[in-house]
């Protein structure tokens, strides 16, 4: 059974550094590209960063490149988000999932929340 477990998400303060962290499992966590998305209040999921299966290649959402990156650890399958420098409109709830959506599993999420 695949499953995605994230974490690390709360309150924050605007220009907060928080690591969210997403543990895979049911899956040969090496071989997927992975990648995190966000979905604020009253909108839709979007894509906000991926990363090869290797970990040698990344990709971002224009709108937090320079401020998040992402990176995994293949012996722990656990795939990583580091958020720097957040704003308010980065609020929302950030779920992991394996590039190409091969299987139908989504985790709860964790809700990030930017407010002073």
């Amino acid at each position: 059974q695949v499953q995605f477990v994230e974490s690390g998400g709360g309150l924050v303060q605007p220009g907060g550094s928080p690591r969210l962290s997403c543990a895979a499992s049911g899956f040969t966590f090496s071989i997927y590209g992975m990648s995190w998305y966000r979905q604020a209040p009253g909108k839709e999921r979007k894509l906000v960063a991926s990363i090869t299966g290797a970990g040698d290649g990344t990709n971002y959402e224009d709108s937090v490149k320079g401020r998040f990156f992402i990176s995994r650890d293949n012996v722990e399958n656990t795939v990583y988000l580091q958020m720097n420098s957040l704003k308010p409109e980065d609020t929302a709830v950030y779920y992991c999932k394996e590039v190409g959506w091969r299987f139908n599993s989504w985790g709860r999420g964790t809700q990030v929340i930017v407010s002073s």
